[in-house]
């Protein structure tokens, strides 16, 4: 019976680790797969807001949720070492462009906890940033890196403001901040990752 009952726990375990090795090699990121498989709740608890905010800014909620899965794993409360804050980890600058261009009157940086706040200016960053970049074949790597290291660094690995449109590969291999090109590319595995399953 003790015999009986060890190979029924080792193949639950090997049931297991295959459906979590399934998940990680869609994902790309097997250790946050992992996470939101055994707690779903916390990687859908804002899935409305999410929606609600990418169809006022005009973008693909499944992006947004990318986004904000990279930059916190949906932790609205998460301060980044920069100083960024929040939800889609958005730093005081671009909070303050945000705020003056929606004549958003003694706005505080510490309103970027909360979520709805922070989407609000992250979504407005990034739809810059792909209205910035639309002239690209494929715009969303130019807008990604430029959300995580700043227009003038995206510009510069984009050849300059004069430059003829660049291939997405080139301009990645153009990359020359390690983290920033791990940022893009994990952003777009995991926007993928959501369009291939069909829901955020």
């Amino acid at each position: 019976m003790i015999r009986f009952l060890f190979k029924l726990i080792l193949c639950v375990l090997f049931a297991l680790g295959a459906g979590f090795a399934y998940l990680a090699l869609r994902s790309g990121d097997p250790v946050y797969t992992f996470y939101e498989w055994i707690s779903p709740a916390r990687f859908r608890h804002y899935d409305g807001l999410i929606r609600s905010v990418a169809t006022e800014h005009r973008l693909d909620p499944m992006l947004i949720k990318a986004v904000a899965w990279r930059e916190s794993r949906f932790d609205p409360q998460k301060y980044g070492s920069a100083g960024e804050r929040g939800f889609m980890q958005v730093s005081e600058k671009a909070a303050n462009e945000w705020a003056h261009e929606n004549k958003i009157d003694n706005f505080q940086a510490e309103e970027l906890f909360d979520p709805k706040t922070n989407m609000e200016a992250g979504a407005w960053y990034l739809q810059r940033a792909l209205q910035h970049w639309e002239q690209e074949p494929d715009p969303l790597p130019f807008a990604l890196a430029e959300y995580n290291a700043g227009a003038s660094r995206a510009q510069r690995w984009a050849g300059g403001e004069q430059a003829p449109a660049m291939a997405a590969k080139t301009f990645l291999n153009n990359i020359d901040f390690p983290g920033t090109r791990k940022y893009v590319d994990s952003i777009i595995a995991r926007y993928q990752f959501y369009k291939r399953r069909g829901k955020m």
